[in-house]
């Protein structure tokens, strides 16, 4: 306590080291993302491991943090039109940017040498983090059925991973799109590097204003479509059939949360992230995210629920940061600005792994195609084998 006094047992995993005494109210009312913005603040200070924090932070919640958020229907109706308001073009390309755009070197610390910033796959049960996302940039390809020449689309492609391993190991022509100004430059440098400037490209532009004229083969959106914003999934994914050939394939991979009627995790956590980490970014049931793909114009062929491989995911991130503090401060702005923004990931990270963990929110990948049947004439084969009947091809 700040006047030097102690309370619970002296062998404690976890203890916090309180500067104000305001943090007791949310410690009481068990309001775990006050507490992360007073963690933030300075408020307090942890001594013990952010896996013994966030069971204690599952302990003191008071109810599911998803029973406690869910919307009735005006304020469903009110959070609706917030999120077509918050989602315009140019509102989106500043919230991504206050995220992507925090430091390079910082994000380098912690993700793996490809820097792939989504859920990775452990396909086999001791892979380490880099294999993962191996494995799941080429779970992805396997899903999509991608072929040398193919014309392939990544929407969000962030700093090139997948963008990348489609172009060197299926031979595709591949476009991405960011938002964001370090991640373009980046994967444009790496284009360079590799010799793939006349197969890869990398543009600086919002999913809406890609060209339809010009449609793909195959399209990856992942990790992004939770910045569209709730309001916008019907026309996001009707752009994206809008993009795609007779008989293409379409991969969205992305966080749904855990209830059908909810505008985001409760006991505050919800709001820390949009606040800290993710302005903006809005959560879905999937059975709201099939039922906006189908509006959109797209048929479901696969979907896969990667909920535990999240959370191990974010464990492995939250561990590597963990483990170079000192350096990670040194990546972001001096002084307090830059000291926040390590609080707010420390907690950013290893709260998401206690989510997944929970079962708040999963990940889920949706494999479609456009809805009816292509022409005959519009294919190079058998119209009955315009999309996989089977899953063992994804396997094979």
């Amino acid at each position: 306590m700040p006047d030097g006094q102690t309370a619970g047992a002296a062998d404690a995993a976890v203890s916090l080291v309180i500067h104000d005494r305001s943090v007791l109210a949310n410690l009481v009312a068990g309001q775990v993302g006050k507490l992360g913005e007073d963690y933030v603040y300075g408020k307090f200070d942890v001594k013990g491991s952010m896996r013994d924090l966030m069971r204690a932070a599952a302990g003191i919640l008071p109810t599911s943090p998803v029973r406690e958020s869910r919307d009735g229907w005006l304020s469903g109706l009110i959070m609706r039109m917030v999120s077509l308001w918050q989602h315009t073009a140019e509102r989106d390309a500043r919230q991504i940017q206050f995220h992507y755009d925090l430091s390079d070197d910082f994000y380098a610390l912690w993700l793996d040498p490809r820097r792939v910033y989504s859920c990775a796959y452990y396909r086999e049960p001791d892979l380490t983090l880099a294999q993962a996302q191996e494995a799941k940039l080429d779970h992805i390809c396997r899903k999509l059925a991608l072929k040398p020449g193919e014309r392939f689309l990544d929407v969000g492609a962030g700093w090139g991973g997948l963008l990348l391993w489609a172009a060197e190991h299926y031979g595709v022509d591949a476009t991405g799109i960011t938002l964001s100004h370090n991640q373009h430059a980046h994967v444009t440098r790496l284009i360079d590097e590799k010799g793939l400037s006349g197969r890869v490209r990398m543009q600086l532009l919002d999913y809406r204003e890609l060209d339809e004229n010009q449609p793909f083969d195959k399209i990856a959106s992942v990790g992004m479509f939770e910045h569209v914003g709730r309001a916008r999934l019907p026309a996001y994914f009707a752009k994206l059939r809008r993009l795609a050939t007779p008989g293409g394939l379409i991969l969205n991979h992305g966080i749904t949360s855990a209830a059908i009627d909810h505008k985001g995790l409760g006991a505050g956590m919800g709001e820390f992230i949009d606040k800290f980490i993710f302005p903006g970014g809005e959560l879905t049931h999937i059975c709201h995210v099939l039922s906006s793909l189908t509006e959109g114009g797209l048929e479901d062929l696969d979907v896969e629920n990667l909920r535990p491989h999240y959370a191990r995911t974010l464990w492995a991130w939250s561990d590597a940061l963990e483990a170079r503090l000192d350096e990670a401060r040194a990546t972001l702005a001096p002084g307090e600005k830059g000291d926040q923004s390590l609080r707010a990931y420390r907690m950013y990270l290893a709260g998401c792994a206690m989510g997944f963990e929970n079962g708040w929110i999963a990940l889920h990948q949706v494999l479609a195609k456009p809805r009816g049947n292509a022409r005959a004439d519009e294919l190079d084969y058998p119209q009955d084998l315009a999309y996989p009947w089977r899953r063992n091809y994804i396997y094979a």
